[in-house]
């Protein structure tokens, strides 16, 4: 399969982020769209409130004019931060009286959050979940549907 730069990129920078402990779903420059973006923070002008689906009337007139921000409009980096934050346990949009995890980098929390993030890149990219492992445990009277050449060391 031949995976779409943009995805490819989003992929390892969340992957580091999440592995280097630098994915933060409270802080715009470290959460699934600041990490997508090199950790800046500049597209929390995209919306008036993170979590948003709303675009501001800067969102308005970069999706207007088409513009892509690491290969992402403004409307798909406002759903994949909305993605994040609801599968780590956040009402949205973000505000001080919403609930929302006690421990909000906690890396399950973090992890459920990714893999969200990544079957909503796939889709957007049209391709299937690359997190979807289910396929390796498909069988068919009673033999595995797929056989992998495991090697021991």
């Amino acid at each position: 399969m031949n995976t779409p730069k943009r995805l490819e990129q989003a992929l390892i920078k969340l992957y580091n982020a999440f592995h280097n402990n630098e994915l933060n779903p409270e802080c715009c420059s470290a959460c699934a769209v600041g990490n997508i973006l090199d950790n800046h923070d500049s597209w929390k002008h995209l919306s008036n409130d993170h979590g948003s689906l709303e675009l501001s009337y800067v969102g308005n007139v970069h999706q207007k004019l088409g513009r892509k921000f690491n290969g992402y409009s403004p409307i798909e980096l406002l759903h994949i931060e909305r993605t994040f934050l609801e599968a780590c346990g956040f009402k949205v949009p973000l505000c001080h009286y919403n609930p929302k995890p006690k421990n909000p980098t906690n890396k399950e929390l973090l992890f459920n959050g990714l893999c969200a993030v990544v079957g909503y890149l796939c889709k957007l990219e049209g391709i299937a979940n690359v997190m979807d492992y289910s396929k390796i445990f498909e069988f068919e009277n009673e033999t595995p549907t797929y056989s992998f050449d495991v090697i021991y060391q």
